[in-house]
């Protein structure tokens, strides 16, 4: 748990005491922790997204530079003086570099938004650029869209395919759940806050390790004690991560500063997803998040969302809407509901009753 204590009108990082007499004991906790828990038996219902770019208006591209050889022996020769230039980078790994159409033999060069200064003694012709897909194919269907507009590799990655729970991880997991119940829980009783909280869970390690490597964050909702209508559980739970990290980080240097000290400022040091907060983490929340805070997750790269409480209304997570899987987002991230009731799914004597109109 991080160290933050004080309520900065966000939510705070609530202690998740037990509430009520009886306490309600994992029911994780005994047998094997590294049993692989099968998919019919797990406490959750996860939902299966559906296939990624499999419409040809769904193919996300990118402009790049190619050039026609018209003489094939010089494509050893191109392919070495790629590699040379350091043009062979890989974010183009997903692509073939040659592509054969009946007589005319391409080349795929770069991405570079500048025309690439070719070999002057091999009397090439002009290059031009063309639309190429930006990511491997991962179904046969966008195989096939994907290598109409350049030979694409097919790697079925197992990213989409749901990933075997072990005892001891649902035993993460529900204590994590557990957590923003019961802050949900606190706040209703003490703020008469809407009984709405999120927990972002310090990553799963079988070594039993998390605590001491990684924080976690956990938050509720607070709009009716601030006034203010986007103090989400979901926002606040991810402004205390946020705040968290900056301050942790030194502040970034100005572009003065860059140009004055030579520091980089290559743009792939920014794509690399360092600067995203949920990358590899899981989310759980007491309620399906709203549009705003599911784009707030996806945005910030969240693995996974698992919440309890469905609001078909005004859901962003399956309710009304699943912003996973809209055309032109850019990360997809998977979702869970956790089944309420029975020993798996009991986290507390009371429901946590909210208005399904209501944006959680």
């Amino acid at each position: 748990m991080s160290s933050q204590e004080a309520d900065d009108s966000w939510g705070g990082l609530t202690p998740a005491n037990e509430i009520g007499v009886q306490p309600i004991i994992n029911p994780y906790l005994e047998g094997d922790q590294e049993e692989v828990i099968l998919e019919e038996h797990l406490p959750f219902t996860r939902f299966k997204l559906p296939p990624e770019e499999e419409e040809a208006g769904s193919i996300r591209t990118v402009q790049a530079w190619v050039v026609d050889i018209p003489d094939q022996r010089h494509i050893t020769t191109l392919l070495k003086w790629l590699k040379q230039t350091g043009l062979d980078g890989p974010e183009l790994g997903h692509l073939k570099r040659i592509r054969k159409q009946e007589v005319v033999t391409t080349l795929l060069l770069c991405t570079t938004l500048e025309q690439p200064d070719l070999p002057v003694d091999l009397n090439l012709p002009p290059p031009y650029m063309l639309p190429v897909p930006i990511s491997p194919a991962l179904t046969l269907p966008s195989l096939s869209l994907k290598s109409a507009l350049w030979p694409t590799m097919y790697a079925p990655r197992r990213k989409d395919e749901p990933e075997p729970w072990t005892r001891g991880k649902l035993s993460w997991a529900w204590d994590a759940m557990k957590s923003a119940v019961d802050a949900a829980l606190k706040v209703e009783a003490e703020n008469q806050e809407l009984p709405i909280g999120s927990h972002i869970a310090a990553p799963y390690s079988s070594l039993g390790d998390t605590a001491s490597s990684a924080s976690s964050f956990l938050a509720c909702d607070t709009r009716k004690s601030t006034k203010h209508p986007l103090r989400h559980a979901a926002i606040n739970t991810i402004r205390l991560m946020a705040d968290d990290r900056a301050s942790q980080v030194p502040s970034v240097a100005s572009s003065n500063d860059v140009e004055a000290t030579g520091a980089s400022s290559n743009p792939e040091e920014v794509r690399n997803g360092t600067n995203y907060l949920l990358t590899d983490l899981t989310f759980f929340t007491t309620h399906e998040p709203c549009i705003m805070c599911s784009m707030a997750l996806l945005h910030s790269r969240v693995k996974e969302v698992v919440y309890l409480y469905p609001m078909p209304k005004t859901g962003g997570c399956g309710g009304c809407a699943c912003l996973p899987t809209l055309k032109g987002v850019n990360h997809r991230f998977a979702i869970s509901q956790w089944r309420l009731g029975g020993s798996f799914g009991r986290f507390s004597a009371k429901d946590l009753l909210v208005d399904t109109t209501i944006d959680a």
